[in-house]
Order: structure tokens, then sequence, then C-alpha cells
């Protein structure tokens, strides 16, 4: 079991935004959630990755309250999720991962009717705002069965922005979104993060990992391992990857000789390669002096950030070699 503590750590620690105590729901061995122990500060993007079943849509629901757990307790803007005041939901937005939309309501309808559940009695100029930036004026006066997957969810993303609520839970936000709009949108979200907002996103593409503050691995319902995604890249592959281009392809005996000295090197090309160190400064130093000793110009260096799905793909291999047991987090 881990606990896992997101956030700025420090005297002046702010109220946590979520916390979970062995929060479990199971819908059998291999389903659901289980002993799920979280800390949350505001102003963080927490993202969650992982295969399809692995828990990512199950934990949104427990922390919204919209199933109970069987076990174990959570708690979100001080209050059990279940038992939400008025206010506390109030200052909640949630995004499900199917759309929710009313087939008799146009999208602008559908957006009115959200922002009027919060008392929003002067929210016009919010809406044409959410409008203009989600790119759906050509659509907003249609029906939902007259318009795009990816309109709806376009227009369910901006109810959940609607009332500006403190608290965001996204779940695959970007599904069926053209790339540009995606990175527009994390732009929003970090935008928020920035203002104190707190968002739990789950995401199906693997790359967007790179835009959260920390990132959650999940695998048969519970949580593998949490970490910033360059924390990440370093328990994946033991270390940062330092990418080395010598003016002539790279013989048989000075690629030995960097393995003897730094262990894994891996040949890209016949003039690059990459090596796994503890820390890329020191590396190109020392690098330096053995291209020098080996009568060698002194190769170009640069640090390799390798794609997040080689990046999960090597993790949850690394995960499963070690039988299940997660690395230690920081």
């Amino acid at each position: 079991m881990i606990r896992v503590s997101v956030g700025i750590m420090g005297a002046s620690r702010p109220p946590l935004t979520v916390t979970t105590s062995k929060l479990t729901k199971s819908y059998g061995p291999d389903a659901g959630v289980f002993d799920l122990d979280i800390e949350i500060e505001p102003g963080s993007i927490v993202g969650f990755i992982g295969p399809s079943g692995s828990g990512k849509t199950t934990t949104v629901h427990l922390l919204t309250g919209v199933i109970a757990p069987d076990s174990g307790e959570a708690t979100v803007l001080g209050e059990t999720p279940t038992l939400f005041s008025k206010n506390t939901r109030a200052q909640i937005g949630y995004l499900a991962q199917q759309p929710i939309l009313y087939p008799d309501l146009t999208l602008l309808q559908n957006l009115n009717f959200a922002a009027s559940l919060y008392g929003m009695s002067r929210r016009r100029r919010r809406m044409d705002d959410l409008i203009e930036f989600m790119e759906l004026n050509g659509a907003i006066h249609r029906l939902p069965r007259d318009v795009s997957g990816g309109e709806q969810k376009r227009v369910m993303l901006a109810a959940s922005l609607i009332h500006e609520p403190d608290l965001l839970f996204l779940d695959e936000p970007t599904a069926g979104i053209d790339p540009v709009l995606r990175r527009k949108f994390w732009d929003r979200f970090n935008e928020l993060a920035s203002d104190g907002k707190t968002l739990l996103v789950t995401t199906q593409y693997v790359a967007e990992a790179g835009y959260c503050d920390y990132v959650a691995v999940l695998a048969g319902g519970k949580i593998l391992t949490i970490d910033t995604p360059d924390g990440l890249r370093k328990q994946a592959y033991g270390g940062e990857i330092l990418e080395i281009v010598f003016a002539e392809p790279v013989g048989f005996d000075d690629i030995s000789s960097l393995r003897a000295s730094y262990g894994q090197v891996d040949r890209v090309d016949s003039d690059r390669l990459r090596l796994v160190v503890d820390q890329t400064e020191p590396a190109i130093a020392s690098l330096s002096t053995w291209a020098e000793r080996r009568g060698l110009e002194s190769p170009r260096t640069e640090t390799y950030l390798p794609p997040f799905d080689d990046v999960f793909v090597e993790l949850v291999s690394k995960l499963d070699r070690n039988s299940g047991e997660a690395p230690d987090t920081p």
C-alpha cells in the first residue's frame, strides 16, 4: 500500500483538497480500486494514467460521491463525498467520461441549464467566453444528435467550468479532441492550477502526463507509483538519459569502454549513443575527459526525454518484473 502526498511540503502546509485512507470499492477480485491512500494539496494537476479497467474512473466516482466505497475513507474539500453539502458541490466541477446531455435541448440550452443549477444569474458573458474558447460557435445551436462526439465533449467541459469551481474532476477530457485543441485545453488547465485550482485528470493519452504536476500510474485497481513526470522517467530507466553525438562513427571498443564506466549504453545510430546516468551535468564533464583520453573529438551531448508512451511501457514492465512491488516514492 502506498501513501501518496502530492503538493508542497512545509510548516505552512495548506488544508488538503483530497485525502483518502484505504479507500476500496470492489467489483470482483481484480476489478475496482483497493487500499487507495492519497493526499493532494491545492493548485496541483494530478494525472491518472493506466490501462482500461485499471480503476481511473472508479477513483473519480468515489471522490465525487457518485458511488460509495466498500471500506476506507475519503475527504474532499473537508467533507465525505457521498454527504457533500450544497455549498461544497458548488465548488466542484465534474466532467464524465461519456456524454451526458439532454437530447431535446441544443448545446447552448444544455450549457445554460448547467449554469442555472449553480444559480448564475449573470452568466451570458461567461457562456460566450467558454463557447468561443471551446470553438463551438458553429454548433452551439444544434441538438446533441446533430453534432460530433468531440463537440458534445467540449460543451460538457464548458459546463464543468461554467461556475469556476475550485476543484475539477476531468475524466478523459480530451478524448476525441484534435491534437491542436487538446494542447489548448491543457494550457487552460495549467492556467487554472496557477490560479490555485486543483485538477484530477484521467487520460487515455499517456503523452499528456507531461502536462501534469504529478502522475499516478494505476494497474489492477492500485496506484503502482506516483511522481513528477521527470521522476517517472527516472524510475522507468534508472536515471536520466543522455544522448551523445560523435563526429564520426563509434567503434565497438569505445562502446565497451563506456559500458564499463556507465553501465547501460544503447546505440541509436553509427555516431549516436544514449546512456543512463545519475546526473547529466557531471556525466557531460566526465564524457569530455573520456573522449580526450581516447583521442576522440569531444562529442555533442544533450538530455534525451523519452516519450511518455515509452516511459509508461517501461515502467509497467519494470514493476511486473518486480512481481508487482511498486518502488518507493519520494
